[in-house]
Formats: C-alpha cells, sequence, structure tokens
C-alpha cells in the first residue's frame, strides 16, 4: 500500500508540473496587450522619424540632431530656396486626450512653443491650435520691441512681455501662476508637461502646476471670442490632431519628447 500511495503521488506531481509548463508557454508566446498609460516617445535622441514640416513632407531646414537633441539651427534655416514654413508636427499619428512630457532650452531672447490638436491646411499652427508658450522671460522684452504688436491688444505698457505672452502661459488665452514658476536660466534645461481632457487641461513646468482650465467651457469661449482669438473661428475648435513645435527665428532645443494616452 506505501508503495502504491508513493506512486500516486508522483503521477499527481508530474501532471500538475505538465500543466504549469503548459501555462507558462502559452504567456511566453502571447504578445502583451499594449496599455494605455504607455509612453510613446516622440522623440528619443536617435531618429526624427515621424517628423515633418507643417504643410509638407520633410522636415524644413534649420531643424536637426546634435548631441541627441531635436533642434533648431538659425543657420542652417536660412536656405533661401526653401519657401514652406518652419514649424513642424509630429506626423505619423493624431492624439486627442493625452499627457506630453518634454524637455527644452532656449538661448536669451529666444521664443518658441509647443502646440496641439494641430490641424494643417491653415497658415499655421497658431491660427487653429492652443500653445504652451516658451520664451526667454527676462530678457525676451529687452532684445525685441514688442511696442507695436502689443500695442494692438490694448496692453497698457506694449513695450513689456505681456503675462499671456510668459513661458508656461496657455498662449493668449490663459495666463501662468508666476508664484507657482520656477524657470531656469536661459541655456538650461527646463521640463514641461501637458495634461489634456475634455474635463481640464493643465500645464506644468519643472514639476509644478502653472494653470488648469476646463476647454470649451462658456468661460473658455468667452476668452477665445474677446482676444487675439476672436478673427480665428478654428481656434482650438478641434478636438484631435498632431504635436507641433514652433520655429521663431532662434535656436531651441529638445529632448525625451513622449506623450501617453488617456
Amino acid at each position: 500500500m506505501k508503495k502504491i500511495a508513493i506512486l500516486i503521488s508522483f503521477v499527481i506531481m508530474a501532471s500538475c508540473k505538465k500543466v504549469q509548463k503548459a501555462d507558462t508557454e502559452k504567456t511566453s508566446v502571447e504578445d502583451p496587450k499594449p496599455q494605455s498609460n504607455e509612453w510613446i516617445y516622440l522623440f528619443d535622441g536617435t531618429s526624427t522619424e515621424g517628423w515633418r514640416a507643417y504643410g509638407g513632407e520633410t522636415l524644413p531646414p534649420g531643424w536637426t540632431i546634435k548631441d541627441g537633441t531635436l533642434t533648431f539651427d538659425t543657420e542652417l534655416g536660412l536656405e533661401q530656396d526653401y519657401k514652406g514654413g518652419t514649424d513642424i508636427i509630429y506626423g505619423a499619428e493624431e492624439f486627442d486626450n493625452f499627457e506630453l512630457y518634454l524637455e527644452w532650452k532656449i538661448p536669451e531672447g529666444g521664443n518658441s512653443g509647443i502646440f496641439y490638436h494641430v490641424k494643417e491646411g491653415y497658415s499655421g499652427p497658431p491660427i487653429v491650435s492652443p500653445e504652451y508658450q516658451l520664451i526667454d522671460d527676462e530678457n525676451y522684452e529687452k532684445i525685441h520691441d514688442l511696442t507695436e504688436y502689443n500695442s494692438q491688444f490694448g496692453a497698457e505698457h506694449p513695450e513689456l512681455l505681456q503675462d499671456w505672452q510668459k513661458t508656461g502661459a496657455d498662449y493668449a488665452m490663459h495666463v501662468a501662476d508666476e508664484s507657482q514658476k520656477v524657470l531656469n536660466p536661459v541655456g538650461e534645461w527646463n521640463s514641461s508637461k501637458i495634461v489634456f481632457t475634455p474635463e481640464k487641461v493643465e500645464h506644468w513646468l519643472n514639476g509644478k502646476k502653472l494653470l488648469e482650465f476646463q476647454p470649451w467651457s462658456e468661460e473658455w469661449n468667452e476668452k477665445k471670442n474677446s482676444g487675439k482669438w476672436d478673427n480665428a473661428p478654428d481656434y482650438g475648435k478641434y478636438k484631435k490632431g498632431f504635436i507641433a513645435l514652433q520655429d521663431h527665428s532662434s535656436p531651441i532645443w529638445f529632448k525625451n519628447i513622449k506623450i501617453k494616452k488617456l
């Protein structure tokens, strides 16, 4: 009887091992389903795949990879025979709700921006797409004459960089909370994050939330129709589109550009 009991135990153990092995083999050959919270790299420092000019098929002159960064080289961008725009989009995929993260730096007097829900067929991204403003808050007004441009919007001191023009602002719509802003000096890296859902949009800078608003709300429409965009009927109306980066005739560097679908 003892020998029979041992034999039965051995058979049961062997059967269990076969079942475990089969389950392991089944799991190993099945591809894991992609998770909605996985980061998608739009630029990882090695390739410009997916990037092209707004309204174009290739990257415009000036945009290139240097030392693992996606940069706009103003000298390369001065090619005289190029007639297209120099803002660029990640044209491989459109996004609706997302969390976008990237790192950037600008030179003294630099200016750029990050656009989302971009649609082509317009003069450029600014006329149709919300913008996370990137600019040299400290020196821009000392280097550039803003008086004529800002006077058209009734600015009390048009010679000064306005709150809606400063880094982190939802350009010409929502201003950044200066008490929360930690902006590193020109030439140093900053990190920015945009979180977009139909319920709430957030702008972050170096780990601090600068602003939030609800898109397409009554308040949003009032702002849109009473300022810079009152003559831009399609501004901000699209709920899905491309991510874009702005060339504003100054050097700019980006790295670690990634997005997470929400």
